[in-house]
């Protein structure tokens, strides 16, 4: 196993707290993205690269590559490359040590075990030891980040994790389908009722008053009930919208222990 190449599938907040944390430790990492991400910490996201073609968080660069020559390129230059690649195309071309599915859509999209050595999967949908080696724990709460080698995840709950005393609150949802323009930026402190953006002509107001810590990209195409903003309400935290978040860096430390133990296995047969 002298590939150290690590692949993982989705480039958003938390699959990026997890790719940040595999490169600081000398993992190469190659991002699969689909061609439209909807990432709402777009701060904290190598997913932008998709679209700006180049994407910095917390100094680690990302960039956009389109073929599998720009790949390793971007990596001979010490970077992370992202490509559009929904299916995982270019798994069979890379031959990763470890594949990491960090799309966190609920369910699987296609992962397996027969994709690398060592297959970890986040969150809720996935069998670990049946559709990968590893799940890893993404509910808040004592077991956020632990390592399950058999069974599933919790079920998602569809409550976020409390902020302050707020939970559901926070989150702002599409009350209909249409093109989003946005009026505040990430970082901008709002206040109940103000207004954040318009989805063709219907305001969308803040719920409560913060920080925005995330809103959905500018002129996206959207789809009624879809999440597209954060609020913090602590709104000393502005700093926190620009930096990889608790609960992303857990996660991280988890994927990380995962495919370490997992290679040490492998070399101990």
């Amino acid at each position: 196993m002298k590939n150290d190449i690590i692949v993982v599938r989705g480039g958003g907040d938390i699959a990026t707290g997890t790719i940040h944390k595999l490169y600081r430790c000398g993992f190469k990492v190659v991002i699969l993205e689909i061609e439209n991400p909807s990432s709402i910490r777009r701060a904290v996201c190598f997913s932008e690269a998709i679209y700006d073609e180049k994407s910095i968080v917390e100094g680690v660069v990302c960039e956009k590559a389109n073929n599998i020559d720009e790949i390793y390129n971007i990596l001979d230059k010490g970077n992370i490359p992202i490509i559009i690649d929904p299916y995982g195309k270019y798994i069979k071309t890379l031959k990763p040590l470890a594949v990491v599915d960090a799309i966190l859509a609920k369910k699987n999209l296609g992962t397996n075990k027969s994709m690398a050595p060592i297959t970890i999967a986040l969150g809720p949908g996935f069998c670990a030891s049946c559709d990968v080696d590893i799940v890893i724990e993404t509910m808040r709460g004592h077991n956020l980040g632990r390592i399950i080698e058999k069974g599933y995840a919790k079920e998602n709950t569809g409550i976020p994790g409390e902020i302050k005393g707020v939970s559901k609150e926070r989150v702002i949802y599409s009350p209909i389908s249409g093109t989003i323009s946005n009026v505040k930026q990430i970082g901008d402190i709002v206040k109940k009722g103000e207004t954040i953006a318009y989805i063709d002509n219907t305001e969308v107001k803040a719920s409560i008053d913060g920080v925005l810590r995330g809103i959905i990209r500018d002129k996206s195409n959207i789809k009624s009930k879809l999440k597209i903003a954060d609020i913090d309400p602590r709104k000393e935290e502005v700093k926190n919208s620009f930096t990889i978040s608790d609960k992303a860096r857990t996660i991280a430390g988890g994927v990380l222990e995962a495919i370490l133990y997992m290679k040490q296995k492998h070399e101990d047969r």
